[in-house]
């Protein structure tokens, strides 16, 4: 009997009931974002954003807002900003993540016309204090990060929604179907359109009640390379030259060890061995190089502007917005987030800047890309610590080898840009509806008039 009501309670959860838990949970909401303020995660100059107070007034005329959970969903759709932006002259973007790192990368990335606030967290009065204040003409939500407070208001105001490069993975779909069947429905029957990043995401996104759903592709393969100081650049290659580096990026807490257990694993056959550790978040840099340092490694950090010496083994590329930098000083990249039950981070971003690619076995999030990536030679995947010594050891010791697999991956990085048009063709409709068209033909005309 009691398993039985348990059962009808979660088939039954319903955005209703989520509201009034998230509402009645307003003391336990606070006293989190108070912790995560203390551990540096939160921004505290602009804590109101996470409450929906809003951090800028709202700008004139018609406003496409976007939503991107952090780095790596923003970076994916930088582009498609941009051309968002040449299409319609008269439109402001509002970007919205959650996360302190992607707020400083958006502040030095976005474009003129295009500014970030921090999503408000999901709570009924943030979030329409959010919606009351900015007022979107259509709302663009990016990959996974449906919260269920937003969401919903935004669809009861009436305001068009798509999203962009959606993702559902085998896990996420068991757990929605099981736990949450009419919540997700609801959700994702929401969007006026869904895009999903390949069929199977498609298929699943189907199966939970999105529809209609289109496959465009990846947007990650359209989002360009990442941009580099051209003198920083200059000045790393004088300082390293002669010597194999090897970068491992985005690494999160206990790869940095592994990393470093390779580098001294490496150092018997590859004399010079520089390895660049450049951490996914930058403030843990200083234990980083604490505890390496504290297993006889010389260390430099970056962020700390210490220099590299014919002496430093391991260097912490612990600042933001400089991987494209450390990508194109590197000979091989080993993608973080991948030994350890994380997800994994971007591999086109080297491959598209021509570097041999490693990565662990925990690629969730990019799986269709790791498995067209693997078929063609273009990446491989390591198991442990053992595994990727050995990889290393045959790549940074094969010239010919590694040209051949950083040239591959380079091609698949790089052939899909036509995924941009294709997302902004799809797009035009659902813009066009909202009133943005309209809008942009109305005062086009007008000045046209006033230019008579």
């Amino acid at each position: 009997m009691a398993i039985a009501k348990r059962k009808r309670i979660r088939r039954g959860f319903s955005g209703n009931l989520y509201a009034a838990l998230t509402t009645a949970g307003g003391p336990l909401i606070n006293a989190l974002l108070s912790r995560r303020l203390a551990r540096g995660r939160e921004d505290a100059a602009r804590i109101g954003e996470r409450r929906g107070i809003p951090g800028r007034p709202r700008p004139h005329g018609s406003l496409a807002w976007i939503h991107a959970a952090s780095i790596g969903e923003a970076l994916s759709v930088l582009r498609l900003i941009d051309r968002l932006l040449a299409r319609y002259p008269t439109l402001n973007i509002l970007v919205t993540t959650g996360t302190v790192t992607s707020a400083r990368l958006l502040a030095e990335r976005l474009p003129a016309r295009a500014m970030h606030q921090y999503v408000p967290v999901d709570r009924p009065a943030w979030v329409r204090r959010f919606l009351d204040h900015w007022r979107p003409d259509v709302a663009l939500w990016v990959e996974s990060e449906l919260w269920p407070n937003l969401v919903l208001a935004t669809q009861a105001r009436g305001i068009p929604m798509v999203l962009l490069n959606a993702r559902m993975s085998a896990r996420s779909f068991t757990r929605w179907r099981r736990r949450m069947p009419g919540l997700g429905a609801r959700l994702l029957g929401g969007f006026a359109l869904t895009m999903a990043q390949d069929e199977a995401e498609a298929e699943r996104l189907r199966a939970l009640g999105a529809d209609p759903v289109t496959v465009p592709g990846n947007l990650k393969f359209a989002a360009g390379p990442l941009p580099y100081d051209e003198r920083d650049l200059r000045a790393f290659f004088n300082i390293a030259r002669g010597r194999l580096v090897w970068v491992a990026s985005s690494t999160h807490e206990g790869e940095e060890e592994i990393c470093a257990y390779v580098h001294r694993r490496l150092t018997a056959d590859v004399n010079g061995l520089l390895t660049v550790i450049v951490p996914r978040h930058p403030a843990r840099g200083v234990d980083i190089a604490t505890k390496l340092r504290a297993q006889g490694f010389d260390v430099a950090r970056r962020d700390a502007d210490e220099p590299i010496t014919e002496k430093t083994e391991i260097y912490i590329a612990d600042t933001l917005g400089e991987l494209g930098l450390f990508y194109r000083a590197a000979q091989v990249a080993f993608i973080g987030g991948s030994l350890i039950p994380h997800g994994g981070q971007n591999l086109l971003e080297p491959a598209r800047l021509g570097v041999a690619v490693l990565h662990g076995p925990h690629m969730e999030n990019f799986r269709a890309i790791v498995e067209e990536m693997s078929a063609k030679g273009a990446s491989h995947e390591v198991a442990d610590a053992e595994e990727l010594v050995k990889a290393l050891h045959s790549l940074l010791g094969n010239g010919e080898l590694r040209r051949e697999v950083a040239d591959t991956a380079q091609r698949i990085a790089t052939a899909k840009d036509g995924i941009l048009e294709a997302v902004l063709g799809q797009l035009e409709p659902v813009l066009a509806g909202s009133g943005l068209r309209n809008r942009h033909d109305a005062l086009a005309a007008n000045a046209d008039q006033g230019n008579t």
